[in-house]
């Protein structure tokens, strides 16, 4: 399985130094240094992606404070052996429902909200499918370091009623899973959530 770029580790890294150091330092020549560091970080992604400097530091302004991974969460949801799966307006691509957790969250109820909001189905979870580097698997790389956790959730009740960040609501057997949006979902993570439909006592995966 694929990890991050060079690069990416490299200005994440850098961003981070940056950013810790701009939040705990009153030192005027220390944060002068620091936001040196950052306008470098600015570059690389600016270099790599495409993306404008001005973009990438609205990027970063979005994460003040300590430099921490971000946690995204999935559930996976069945229904006569065929996978939940929403269809995304920003790429057009398909994955589990789910999302960034929200602050002061409990994962698993983080995770059945993002169901409820994105699908309309309403859902408990049931075991930790896995934790995975959002950034393994060479799919779409982002700016910032997350962690992804997706949960094996029963349907209890709801129907389709998709919010506004989504187009489409389906349900799709192993063997016709639709074009994935590769950012929120990865073919392996989809197998790894058929696995553990198969298998109920199969191990937590994780990276």
């Amino acid at each position: 399985m694929n990890s991050a770029p060079q690069w990416l580790h490299w200005a994440r890294t850098i961003q981070a130094v940056a950013q810790n150091g701009l939040t705990f330092s009153d030192n005027p020549f220390d944060r002068d240094r620091y936001e040196k560091l950052r306008e470098l970080a600015v570059e690389i992604f600016a270099a790599h992606t495409g993306e404008s400097p001005s973009a990438i530091e609205q990027w970063f302004a979005v994460q003040p404070g300590y430099a921490t991974p971000k946690v995204d969460v999935r559930g996976a949801c069945f229904r006569e052996g065929r996978v939940l799966m929403v269809r995304e307006r920003a790429d057009g691509g398909w994955c589990l429902p789910g999302g960034w957790a929200d602050v002061g969250n409990v994962p698993s109820e983080a995770a059945v909200r993002e169901v409820k909001e994105e699908s309309g189905f309403e859902a408990v979870a049931r075991k930790v499918i896995g934790a995975f580097d959002a950034n393994r698997g060479g799919e779409p790389f982002a700016a910032f370091h997350a962690v992804k956790l997706i949960y094996l959730c029963d349907i209890v009740g709801g129907e389709p009623d998709p919010d506004h960040e989504i187009l489409e609501v389906g349900f799709f057997a192993r063997d016709a899973i639709p074009p994935l949006s590769g950012a929120r979902t990865t073919p392996a993570q989809v197998a790894e959530c058929f696995a553990h439909l198969d298998d109920a006592n199969r191990p937590t995966a994780f990276d």
